[in-house]
Formats: C-alpha cells, sequence, structure tokens
C-alpha cells in the first residue's frame, strides 16, 4: 500500500494554502485561491515556477522560500494537524495483515517528517519517498516507482491512495491500482478517467482495499491449482 499525506491523510492543505497566501500577501502579491488550487499535489518548484510565471520575474522567490515555511509551521504548531476520518481505522486494517505501507508525498522531507510526527504518525510506515528526493515530481511516476522499490513490491501489485489529479495520474503510470479520495478539489475527468475506483472517504477505502486483497488471493489460488 502506498499512501499520498497532504490532503489524502493529514489535513494539511488549508495550512498550506495560508501560509502560501499569506506569505504573498506580506511581499505584496495576491495568491488567489483558483491560482492554488493548481498547486495541489505538485512538488513545491513546479509551484514556484507558477508563481514567476502568474507574477513575474521580479518576484522575491527567495524572501517567498524564508516566508512561508516560518508561517506554515506555526499555523500547523499551533492549530495542530488532524488526521482524515477513517486513517487510523484503515491502518490498523492493514497493520493487523502485515501489509508494507509507504508514504509517497510531493512535499519535502523536512516538511513529511514534522507532518507525520504532529498528527502522532510517526512511525506507523515503513518507508516514505518525498518529493525532494526524486528527479519528476507528480505527474511523473518517479515517487511512486521507489516507493513500489522500497517496500520491495512490484508496483502492479500496489494499491495507491491519492487525493489530487497529479497524484492519481502518477500513480496510473507507476502501473498501481490507484483510489482516488478527493479533498477540497473535485476530481477532473483526467483524475476521474485514471482512477480505478473514486470514493468519498478514507472509511470506504477500507471495504475496496479489502475486497482487491480477496480477489487477488483468489486468483493466487487459481494459479497455484492450474500449475
Amino acid at each position: 500500500m502506498v499512501f499520498d499525506m497532504d490532503g489524502l491523510m493529514l489535513d494539511t492543505e488549508p495550512l498550506y494554502k495560508l501560509a502560501w497566501q499569506s506569505a504573498c500577501a506580506g511581499l505584496g502579491y495576491h495568491l488567489s485561491d483558483a491560482l492554488y488550487v493548481g498547486f495541489v499535489g505538485r512538488p513545491t518548484p513546479d509551484c514556484e515556477g507558477r508563481l514567476i510565471e502568474e507574477f513575474g520575474s521580479a518576484f522575491p522567490l527567495e524572501a517567498f522560500r524564508r516566508e512561508w515555511p516560518a508561517l506554515w509551521r506555526a499555523a500547523a504548531t499551533e492549530r495542530g494537524i488532524r488526521v482524515k476520518s477513517g486513517l487510523l481505522e484503515l491502518l490498523a486494517f492493514l497493520h493487523e495483515r502485515s501489509v508494507p505501507i509507504a508514504v509517497a508525498t510531493s512535499s519535502e522531507a523536512e516538511f513529511t517528517a514534522f507532518s507525520l510526527r504532529q498528527a502522532g504518525l510517526a512511525g506507523r510506515f515503513a518507508t516514505f519517498v518525498t518529493g525532494d528526493q526524486v528527479a519528476l515530481g507528480k505527474p511523473a511516476p518517479d515517487i511512486y516507482l521507489r516507493a513500489a522499490e522500497q517496500l520491495g513490491v512490484p508496483p502492479e501489485r500496489c494499491v495507491a491512495l491519492e487525493d489530487s489529479e497529479a497524484g492519481i495520474v502518477a500513480a496510473c503510470a507507476a502501473g498501481m491500482v490507484a483510489l482516488l479520495i478527493p479533498d477540497w478539489v473535485p476530481a477532473s475527468d483526467v483524475a476521474a478517467r485514471a482512477a480505478a475506483y473514486v470514493m468519498p472517504s478514507l472509511v470506504e477505502a477500507r471495504n475496496v482495499i479489502a475486497e482487491l486483497a480477496a480477489d487477488a488471493s483468489s486468483s493466487h489460488e487459481q494459479r497455484v491449482r492450474a500449475e
């Protein structure tokens, strides 16, 4: 199993949105909700590139890079980081069955470790792969391919859980069974086509995963009998 983090497991997207918009405002620029939506699920360098495209080369990127992480960390510390409904039950379900679990996120390693600690999830995953650990971020499949490699499981035998278009396209391109649980950005046509299933929450995901596991077990038994 491979989980995205922000927006899928953790309710962190509002914190990132607040930090990025506040940092831009402090520098004299308005980052609209509509522009920010396009950042969801994508690696930070891609999002910074969009800021330059929108605001021009005069945008003080280095100052922005100094400002927003401090704002984000302060908000996360003050408000805490909530886990999504159904996550803890799903993790318990997987751990009971000794299913290896990885995190594949566009966030950098420092933010990933901090977020998991703040949410009480540190140590719950076999490994995590972050946006700064691969050459190409989502929607390229690199993060998911590396996660499968670190789990020691072929990508086609992995199930991926995602909330964004960029993420679900990446998981699908990696050859995984991709489950989409939209956060506050509704599923686009592209995302819906890439997903094997689209669900409202992680609560429903548990039942789908159980069905997929049962089907895989049945197929394996049939192959063994045939041999």
